[in-house]
């Protein structure tokens, strides 16, 4: 555990103001820790930084105190809970290889998950359910193979992934854009205590740190970084998703993505990235084997297909459709269709879309 007196310096090297990730990361090359940065005489610091920032640093925020003790407080509240600083044993190795990697992590869990290996999975804050499906059965193979998956909390992807990943023993590491004693959306609280308790909470920033919404594309280097490579199960053009997969990629690390329907927007991120070099991908295997990673006999490998021959479920494909389409491709009256895909509804088989749209699902 940190000692208090190193927790201080840290928190403080951090919370000064003018001083960001960049330059303090070469007060830390230059002068070996924060103690020895905030024991440099004057005419030391002034080689390195401007005389406002050398005034900064010289000066405590005014809230400092408080912080330190909270964060205190914080860790002693539980075993679990860690502060880990750059040069830390415990750090990610994985991290180090990157070009920002953050001085000081926070985390609740299972600290050991900082450096197994992993997979980033994300995408879209409103999957289509065959997305959310995917994303679970994907993680939930990548978990069973021992790979843990990275993701980000947020709504959709995300949340199906660090589900999934947590029924197998790779399990699941939660990269947020908070502090830690806050869960952001309040949506996914139950699942965040899932998580911290049988997984890893990771954050950089502070406790009390809101959500921000500059804080999110910054957190998710720290996804890209973390895992050997990212897999992007559905995603728009614009989607903060297709972010990751370049930081990803900037790392050096592997793109996946899953194709989906030419007509789904959530689909067009996967399919640009495809264009652009990501592997296709449509099972856990396709991961494992680019990744040179084995997997455990018996261990579940992907989502597979019904075993069901049911003759709408045949008709339907693997595209949204409308009922009267559906009727014309099938040849049943619409009140009978109807009432057939409602049965198939209820038993998970089929997902009603907004737009009076009918879509089915491929169950793991």
């Amino acid at each position: 555990m940190i000692e208090r007196d190193d927790l201080a310096a840290w928190l403080r090297l951090l919370e000064t103001p003018a001083i960001g990730r960049e330059t303090a990361r070469r007060l830390l090359a230059a002068f070996g820790s924060p103690h020895a940065i905030f024991d440099a005489p004057p005419v030391a610091l002034k080689e390195l930084l401007t005389a406002e920032k050398a005034s900064a640093l010289r000066s405590p925020p005014p809230s400092l105190d408080a912080l330190i003790e909270a964060t205190w407080q914080w860790l002693a509240a539980g075993e679990q809970r860690h502060v880990v600083a750059l040069g830390d044993p415990a750090y990610p190795r994985a991290l180090l290889e990157t070009a920002d990697p953050p001085l000081l992590i926070h985390a609740i869990g299972r600290i050991a998950l900082l450096n197994v290996p992993s997979v980033a999975v994300v995408g879209s804050r409103n999957p289509t359910p065959q997305g959310a499906e995917n994303a679970r059965a994907f993680a939930t193979a990548l978990s069973h193979a021992g790979l843990t998956v990275v993701s980000g909390l947020a709504l959709g992807i995300d949340g199906s992934a660090h589900d999934g990943a947590l029924a197998g023993p790779g399990s699941t590491i939660a990269v947020v854009g908070t502090g830690l004693d806050r869960v952001y959306p309040k949506r996914h609280l139950k699942l965040a205590h899932r998580i911290a308790r049988d997984g890893l909470m990771v954050s950089e920033y502070a406790l009390g740190t809101p959500p921000l919404a500059a804080h999110f594309p910054l957190r998710n280097r720290l996804i890209a970084g973390l895992a050997r490579g990212t897999l992007v199960v559905e995603a728009a053009l614009e989607s903060g998703s297709l972010i990751t997969a370049r930081l990803a990629l900037e790392a050096g690390r592997e793109i996946f993505a899953i194709p989906g329907s030419i007509h789904a927007p959530q689909s067009r991120g996967c399919h640009a990235l495809i264009k652009q070099g990501a592997k296709l991908v449509d099972s856990a295997v396709d991961i494992l084997e680019e990744l040179r990673f084995d997997m455990p006999e018996g261990a579940p490998l992907a989502a597979s297909t019904p075993s069901k021959e049911d003759p709408v479920l045949a008709a339907l494909g693997h595209d949204p459709v409308t009922l009267d389409a559906l009727s014309a491709r099938i040849g049943w009256p619409p009140a009978e269709l109807s009432a057939r895909l409602l049965e198939l509804e209820l038993s998970g088989d089929v997902a009603r879309l907004p737009g009076q749209l009918f879509q089915r699902l491929v169950q793991a």
